[in-house]
């Protein structure tokens, strides 16, 4: 990159000074007694997360400086470094399950296959190894109680990805996930039920 296309700290200043205005339309936004169900405070935490990661890098051109704030999305040091238009997505998910009722998973298990017998062998492997093979991940998870599972931390992570072969990642398909690949993830754990609404 040339001299002349450097951001100037006149950018910087006025990239920190959005990031000010912002704060203070979202603060507004959810303060207001209708933020539950108000748009403008979605439209206000866009316009924050924009401002800041546009701050962010702008601080690390000029400055080789960074914010201590994590934005999904970002696009500075350690954040986001894949192409602005990915030709492919990798959509990787992750639910843990805890196993609480090994009885009523077998029962289920043996009424999809009849060569079970009731208390045979295998136990909840063969079980699981039936109901996974009978039904959608997102059908085992909304049924997971009927199912004797109990649902525990998830995750789901939208990657950037080059176009593949078919059946070229299949011998190790987790091998490659490079966060600063990563454009999103959706995360769910009882970890954040536990923190306060105001951090």
């Amino acid at each position: 990159m040339s001299d002349a296309a450097q951001p100037t700290i006149a950018e910087v200043r006025a990239a920190a000074e959005a990031v000010k205005a912002a704060i203070d339309r979202h603060l507004e936004a959810v303060s207001s007694p209708n933020a539950a169900d108000d748009p403008a405070v979605s439209a206000a935490y866009e316009q924050l997360a924009t401002a800041a990661i546009a701050y962010d890098q702008l601080l690390y051109e000029v400055y080789d400086e960074v914010t201590p704030f994590e934005i999904p999305g970002d696009e500075g040091p350690g954040g986001y470094h894949g192409p602005e238009q990915p030709e492919a997505i990798s959509v990787l998910i992750r639910r843990d399950y805890h196993v609480v009722d090994p009885k009523r998973l077998r029962a289920q298990a043996e009424r999809l296959d009849e060569s079970l017998t009731p208390g045979g062998a295998g136990g909840v492997n063969t079980a699981l190894g039936v109901l996974f093979g009978e039904y959608e991940p997102d059908e085992i998870a909304a049924r997971s109680e009927e199912f004797g599972l109990e649902e525990a931390d998830s995750t789901l992570w939208v990657a950037a990805a080059a176009p593949t072969e078919p059946g070229e990642w299949l011998p190790e398909p987790f091998e490659h996930a490079d966060p600063q690949l990563l454009i999103c993830r959706f995360d769910v754990s009882e970890v954040y039920d536990d923190e306060d609404p105001e951090d």
